[in-house]
């Protein structure tokens, strides 16, 4: 997915790395409360909240049902208003075609609108090969893309930056790429703000060409909308000659009307205001009115692959409200980068697998194991992706694509068929519990208390130390069921 992301380890490796970070852990810990007690008083607001989620589910699944059909009704509505629509299987395609148009312009830099998509095809990287400087507008991007660094959140990208860290950045590296920032600068949030609106401000005069994602895309009409929070993004929609969004096939809606429910969705679960403060909607072109030349790049990328999946499809669903993130206990301990890819946390766990494919690289086959499969994710879910039922089911497609490829055996598939070939016969099954209560006989030097009261082996040596060292083992009973029954003649001599 995105270059950036190329040669992070798997998800325990990195995890465990993080969680040696304990001023991360801290940013995280601050900026996941605060969001999570904002959430829950804006949405405790909101009576028919649950039917709202429900018509979110509806629409979404609506959409997926009929995907192709939307798709070419919103490809004849983008150009019926002047659009110039671009089909992208992928991410080399989606970016060779944001190059050309840029080339075409003769731009050597674009100002872009924060978009998930972009980041997953490192289109970035693909501009700046070209020779085209790409520049981040969103604040927290533009803290990400001056530290040289990865974003580790859906919604705040820089929520592992706390105050202190962002005014070095700033220092260090604002003049470096432009207007630089004042030498007095503070670490408080307003001076801060002010430093990068300055930096902006000449970058959104000055450039001929925009990108931006979308959040929504509605075939009815050919509008295309993005919900922000710092004016960026209509400055950028706004101001220079060309724009180009590229936007994943799962964006698409219906009508205009369904923007209703998630527009009382998404601002909610992501940032838990009632509204965003900036709602941009454009429809084409308008003569006269902003950007003169629409292009929209339909990216597939993968998703084709996740839509053919019955249970896993769900996934496509997401609106990017980041609401998962904000309430899971993995992510708020080990933060987004050890994830392994621009889609973090639960979202990311279930997302990521599926548009890489299961099976083709260990980084990603670790993700649906990063999970407590406690649920909350899927509580807080405004169109109820069902994300633990998804992380379930690719374990099991992980271990099924983990077998096809390997011709040797896993030592958890020797057990199991061992056990089945040893259940499977009466006499084995006695030889077995026979073969037990000696084993357990001999291990008694190895036995513990456990805190109920019963023996329960030690440290085993040897293969299986690394499960017995952190779980209770009961010792084998000496005598067998079937060894008592036959001794006491069903129990009868007891009596």
């Amino acid at each position: 997915m995105s270059g950036t992301f190329l040669g992070t380890p798997k998800f325990p490796d990195a995890a465990r790395a993080a969680l040696e970070d304990s001023q991360l852990r801290r940013n995280l810990a601050h900026a996941t409360s605060t969001i999570r007690t904002k959430r829950g008083t804006v949405v405790g607001e909101v009576e028919e909240w649950e039917q709202l989620r429900l018509a979110g589910e509806a629409i979404k699944d609506r959409v997926l049902r009929h995907l192709p059909d939307y798709l070419e009704q919103l490809e004849r509505s983008l150009t019926a208003a002047g659009a110039t629509v671009h089909w992208a299987r992928d991410a080399a395609e989606a970016n060779a075609i944001v190059v050309d148009i840029a080339r075409r312009h003769e731009a050597d830099e674009v100002v872009k609108v924060k978009s998930m998509a972009t980041q997953e095809i490192d289109l970035n990287g693909a501009l700046e090969a070209a020779g085209i400087h790409a520049w981040e507008t969103d604040l927290a991007e533009l803290i990400v893309q001056l530290g040289d660094d990865l974003p580790s959140h859906i919604l705040v990208p820089a929520i592992h930056r706390n105050r202190a860290e962002i005014r070095e950045i700033f220092l260090r590296e604002m003049g470096k790429a432009g207007k630089a920032a004042p030498a007095d600068l503070t670490d408080e949030p307003r001076r801060l703000a002010a430093a990068a609106r300055e930096h902006l401000r000449e970058k959104f005069l000055r450039a001929k060409v925009a990108i931006s994602g979308a959040n929504f895309a509605v075939a009815e009409t050919g509008t295309l909308t993005v919900v922000e929070s710092e004016g960026n993004g209509r400055m950028c929609l706004t101001l220079p000659e060309v724009l180009v969004s590229v936007v994943g096939i799962e964006k698409v809606l219906p009508t205009f009307a369904d923007l209703d429910v998630m527009l009382q969705l998404l601002p909610r679960s992501s940032t838990g205001e009632r509204m965003n403060p900036y709602t941009s909607t454009w429809t084409g072109v308008t003569p006269g009115d902003g950007p003169q030349e629409v292009h929209v790049v339909l990216l597939d990328n993968g998703r084709t692959d996740v839509l053919a999946d019955p249970t896993g499809r769900q996934a496509l669903r997401c609106i990017r409200c980041s609401a998962c993130l904000n309430v899971c206990p993995v992510y708020e301990r080990t933060g987004g980068h050890s994830y392994g890819s621009v889609y973090p946390g639960p979202i990311g766990a279930i997302l990521t697998p599926q548009l890489r494919g299961v099976g083709s690289d260990p980084q990603s086959d670790s993700l649906p194991y990063a999970s407590s499969l406690c649920g909350a994710c899927f509580e807080v879910c405004p169109v109820r992706i069902d994300i633990p039922e998804v992380l379930v089911h690719l374990r099991g497609e992980v271990v099924e694509a983990h077998k096809q490829a390997s011709r040797i055996p896993s030592v958890q598939d020797m057990a199991m068929k061992a056990a089945s070939w040893t259940l499977s016969s009466s006499a084995r099954t006695g030889a077995a519990e026979k073969a037990a209560g000696i084993g357990g006989r001999l291990a008694s030097k190895l036995t513990r208390t456990a805190p109920g009261g019963h023996s329960v082996l030690g440290a085993v040596p040897g293969p299986a130390s690394g499960w017995s060292d952190s779980r209770d083992v009961p010792v084998p009973a000496p005598e067998s069921f079937r060894q008592w029954w036959a001794r006491t003649n069903g129990g009868r001599d007891e009596a």
